[in-house]
């Protein structure tokens, strides 16, 4: 069954991804989703799951008043800075209306991550906008998350 589309925020991590969804399970008394560690990723030739990395949480979800909230660790190496971890995710089943808003939001901003297909979804991309804004464009694939 697909999801209605749908805007998610994405909270990133340093490490304590996994305390933090335990404590906002507790506040907004809501249960932690699809709880995935970096060392549960389908293997991938082009990314090599760091052994630091291995039990950081690569994807984990908690509805929040309506909303999807979806936390992460941030893998070593990717910088990482504080108060800045948010980005806003966009989900829908419309592929076309996918690669118009990656192509808009691009405009006098950077490609973070091509539309491409992964493991999660048919076809994701991950663009900065010429705001500062790093947006999540998700085609809702229905594969488990």
């Amino acid at each position: 069954m697909q999801m209605p589309d749908s805007f998610q925020l994405f909270i990133i991590f340093n490490g304590e991804c996994r305390e933090a969804v335990e404590f906002y399970s507790k506040v907004f008394k809501s249960d932690v989703l699809n709880l995935m560690t970096y060392s549960q990723t389908p293997p991938d030739s082009n990314y090599t799951v760091l052994e630091s990395d291995k039990n950081r949480i690569m994807y984990c979800s908690i509805p929040i008043f309506g909303c999807t909230v979806m936390f992460c660790d941030a893998p070593t190496g990717v910088s990482f800075i504080k108060g800045n971890n948010f980005n806003p995710t966009i989900v829908t089943e419309d592929m076309n209306e996918i690669r118009r808003l990656f192509n808009e939001l691009k405009e006098d901003g950077k490609i973070d991550m091509e539309l491409q297909k992964t493991f999660w979804s048919d076809l994701y991309g991950m663009v900065t906008d010429k705001y500062g804004v790093i947006w999540g464009l998700s085609h809702d694939s229905a594969k488990g998350f």
